[in-house]
């Protein structure tokens, strides 16, 4: 996973962070939603992990007229002895990027639930299950409202981790355009972004070694006041759920693989607490008006409570 990170690296030029956080949420069997302008390496972060993965790569491009068929699939009718056969939709792969996925109605977003919650597509009565590998990673541009529909709070949820991608420094802009002018065109037809370094068997066996890594009582504890004491800030409408912290010890193990340990330590919780925490907590609108976010609020929650030693 080290290897996918470096390789990812070289061509999605100074967002060490969000390629971490990508590959965590990969690695913790959860799905990620990349929120960030346009232009700031969203949709070339997934391809890159595919390709560096060399796992089966699927793109949807979320617009306001797409269909639930056209995500999961439709019965087509082949012949009178065959009957309706199923054709499985884009769905079943093993990275999905689902691109502005808030430019898609309600309906066809929900489309998704039950393939990001239970692995599986149910079709006229029958179960279709995805690949073991099987994760969403959806992109959304957060200042364009114009013909978008916000994602249901129940699929929010779903998301492992909400990522946040800002603008590149000024030495990774410029290390970007070196790479350009050296010939990388990543819209060039037929190009992979990043050669292979790990076979998909090899990814599948990466995420095995997470249910190994130890949680110790004194970090669980620190996870659970974490997220407990968002549900009783008075700057937060509603504070994160129980499965919020069972989505943050997730992270925070998956954290551990990726630095090669084999247990959990208080920084795999903080570092990631914020992504985990930031779409399933509301802030109370008075706060809204003064310009603070849910993220200033989580951070302020980190450095009241005391980390394990």
């Amino acid at each position: 996973m080290r290897r996918v990170r470096d390789a990812v690296a070289t061509r999605v030029v100074g967002q060490e962070q969000a390629i971490e956080d990508v590959l965590v949420a990969f690695l913790a069997r959860g799905h990620a939603l990349i929120e960030g302008v346009p232009g700031t390496a969203k949709t070339l972060l997934v391809r890159a992990i595919a390709s560096a993965m060399d796992v089966r790569f699927s793109r949807i491009q979320f617009t306001p007229d797409l269909m639930p068929a056209d995500v999961t699939g439709v019965a087509l009718y082949r012949d009178p002895t065959r009957g309706f056969e199923f054709q499985p939709g884009p769905v079943f792969t093993d990275l999905l990027l689902a691109d502005e996925i808030n430019r898609a109605p309600a309906k066809t977003q929900s489309a998704l639930l039950e393939a990001m919650s239970e692995r599986q597509v149910t079709a006229d009565g029958k179960r279709h299950p995805l690949d073991e590998l099987f994760t969403v990673l959806a992109t959304q541009n957060p200042v364009e409202h114009e013909g978008t529909f916000p994602l249901p709070e129940a699929q929010l949820d779903r998301f492992l981790l909400k990522i946040v991608i800002g603008y590149p420094s000024q030495q990774a802009e410029l290390e970007m355009l070196a790479l350009h002018e050296s010939g990388f065109d990543p819209d060039r037809g037929g190009q992979a972004i990043v050669p292979a370094v790990i076979s998909a068997a090899e990814a599948r066996d990466c995420r095995a070694l997470v249910d190994q890594v130890r949680v110790a009582p004194e970090i669980r504890e620190y996870i659970a006041a974490v997220t407990r004491a968002t549900r009783e800030d008075p700057a937060l409408l509603l504070g994160a759920s129980p499965r919020a912290s069972v989505a943050l010890q997730r992270a925070a193990r998956a954290a551990a693989v990726l630095e090669g340990r084999d247990y959990v330590v208080p920084d795999d919780v903080k570092v990631r607490a914020t992504a985990v925490l930031r779409h399933r907590v509301s802030l109370a609108p008075e706060l809204e008006v003064e310009g603070r976010s849910s993220d200033d609020v989580i951070a302020t929650v980190l450095a009241r409570i005391a980390a394990p030693a």
